[in-house]
């Protein structure tokens, strides 16, 4: 995939435009949990990742922007796109496209995601694919997300295969939702990369803003990792 295709420039365009009408999004950053639910049917869900800035081995690495758009589809799917870029290299860091499915949406609900993980790195050869399964408990007082899967990625020259799991409980407080997650994520059989982090969504009218710091528990995950996001919603219909 080209440079071309999503400039930092026009990242902030789409979120310009969206912001215009539009009503809050309700998932996912700023955490790598998602959720078992979809965006409404002809919804298009815009998040803006002003900032990632990760600290590891005495390094930092800053990535901005980072884009997000969900589109609702009826019967409960959701096509998706995320991509992120490296300023310092004047690159894509990542990129993916894909689909979340829940058919069985209640008080519990059920559903898969699956992305197709993009070689949009200028050493990229491969494509891979990310699929999990993923859960969630609703309740006024608490929200319990469970997500579990794994992935294979011939992207870079030496191919990962893997699994990662998480959960994040949010408890929402009016326009406050602050929340705690632990994700892990293992590939080729390497030292588990473990997480331990908190965030907060804000609710602001037209929009929202998220936060979220993360802290590594083990040797393969970076130290620190702090992003924040503004999102929004626009009806299609």
């Amino acid at each position: 995939m080209s440079r071309g295709l999503l400039s930092p420039r026009k990242a902030w365009w789409c979120v310009a435009l969206a912001v215009v009408g539009a009503t809050p999004a309700l998932a996912f950053p700023p955490y790598r949990s998602t959720d078992a639910d979809t965006a409404d049917p002809y919804a298009l869900e815009v998040r803006l990742g002003l900032v990632k800035w990760q600290r590891e081995g005495g390094e930092d690495e800053v990535v901005t922007p980072l884009l997000r758009a969900n589109l609702g589809l009826p019967s409960k799917l959701e096509l998706i796109a995320e991509f992120e870029y490296l300023p310092k290299d004047e690159s894509f860091a990542d990129g993916a496209v894909g689909f979340k499915w829940v058919p069985l949406f209640g008080g519990v609900s059920f559903g898969i995601e699956t992305l197709a993980l993009m070689p949009v790195r200028r050493d990229d050869s491969g494509v891979g694919v990310e699929s999990q399964l993923v859960a969630t408990l609703w309740r006024d007082e608490f929200r319990v997300h469970v997500n579990a899967g794994g992935f294979h990625d011939d992207r870079p020259s030496q191919s990962e295969s893997g699994w990662r799991a998480s959960t994040l409980v949010e408890f929402p407080r009016g326009r406050v939702r602050p929340g705690l997650e632990i994700f892990a994520k293992q590939a080729n059989g390497e030292e588990v990369d473990m997480r331990l982090g908190g965030g907060v969504i804000v609710g602001l009218g037209r929009f929202d803003v998220r936060s979220g710091l993360h802290l590594g528990l083990t040797d393969a995950a970076p130290d620190v990792v702090f992003n924040l996001w503004i999102a929004t919603k626009l009806s299609l219909r």
